[in-house]
């Protein structure tokens, strides 16, 4: 049941400050939206426990084999498909470790699909089609809360016994959802009224990139602050990749870039190697027995 209705939700409210905008010179324009954006911290400041829990249902999901889905319309589709498509460059995860789901499929990337989020069954179908099961964890992203895919996705996942967590910008979304984890952010009222893809979608970014990176960091991907998981695949990383080897192990650039090749681009395996003098075999079993966990193995 809808427990509220559309024009009491906060993001679809006129915002005061804007009134006017119209009528505004583009830097009082750029000022105006710099400052809502300036809010969006606080407001996620008071849901980091929330944010929290969600972190340690996709961290024993991962260790239990599960996979993490975020799925949504719109914006909220595409900022989920965004976080989900930069895991694997940037932690050397499976592709499938994090999956972005939108209503209406990789069409609605570039296009609008109409009706896409008000189409519960074929939320159901595109989860059946991930094979989504008990272990994972589905993270359902709606700024208002009103996006029936999301809700039914959800529900679905819900009943197989799936962990759920439902992301809004509304303290009370329009659809409610019995979810594992509700993180609730109050972004309020858009310079542009009811244009989430502004302080919404920011909020949203700047969430699924804390759950995603806090996951992975404790996974072992990240060794005090460095990408060690990375792989060397263009210029860019193996210069990184480099910097990182000499750091961590005290070794000249030549030796660092020799020991990469041989470690077939693997940053972590490189250290590894060096660190204990041992070949590119002994070094991926080393890694496996310490669970990927790098401070394991050198410190």
């Amino acid at each position: 049941m809808d427990t509220i209705q559309r024009k009491d939700l906060s993001t679809e409210k006129q915002n005061v400050e804007s009134l006017n905008i119209d009528e505004l010179s583009i830097i009082r324009i750029l000022e105006l939206i710099n400052n809502e954006d300036a809010s969006i911290p606080k407001k996620i400041a008071a849901s980091l426990a929330e944010i929290e829990q969600t972190v340690d249902l996709c961290i024993q999901s991962l260790k239990s084999n599960g996979r993490i889905f975020y799925i949504g319309a719109g914006t909220s589709g595409r900022l989920g498909v965004l976080d989900a498509s930069e895991i694997p460059p940037t932690f050397s995860a499976p592709n499938d470790l994090f999956t972005g789901i939108i209503a209406g499929g990789d069409k609605a990337l570039k296009n609008s699909i109409e009706g896409a989020e008000d189409d519960p069954e074929q939320a159901i179908k595109d989860l059946k089609n991930h094979n989504i099961k008990k272990d994972d964890v589905l993270i359902g992203i709606s700024s208002s809360g009103a996006a029936r895919y999301v809700q039914s996705a959800l529900d679905y996942a819900k009943s197989i016994k799936a962990k759920i967590v439902y992301i809004t910008c509304n303290k009370t979304p329009y659809l409610h959802v019995n979810a594992d984890v509700a993180i609730a952010l109050e972004t309020g009222p858009e310079i542009i009224t009811g244009s989430t893809r502004m302080k919404a979608g920011t909020a949203t970014k700047m969430v699924l990139n804390m759950i995603s990176s806090a996951t992975m960091i404790k996974l072992g991907k990240v060794y005090g602050n460095l990408m060690v998981d990375l792989m060397a695949v263009n210029d860019k990383l193996v210069d990184r990749g480099c910097r990182i080897i000499s750091q961590l192990t005290n070794v000249d650039e030549v030796v660092a870039k020799r020991t990469l090749v041989r470690s077939k681009m693997s940053v972590k395996t490189a250290i590894v190697m060096i660190y204990h003098s041992i070949g590119y075999d002994k070094a991926k079993k080393m890694i496996d027995d310490s669970d990927g966990m790098l401070r394991k193995i050198i410190s």
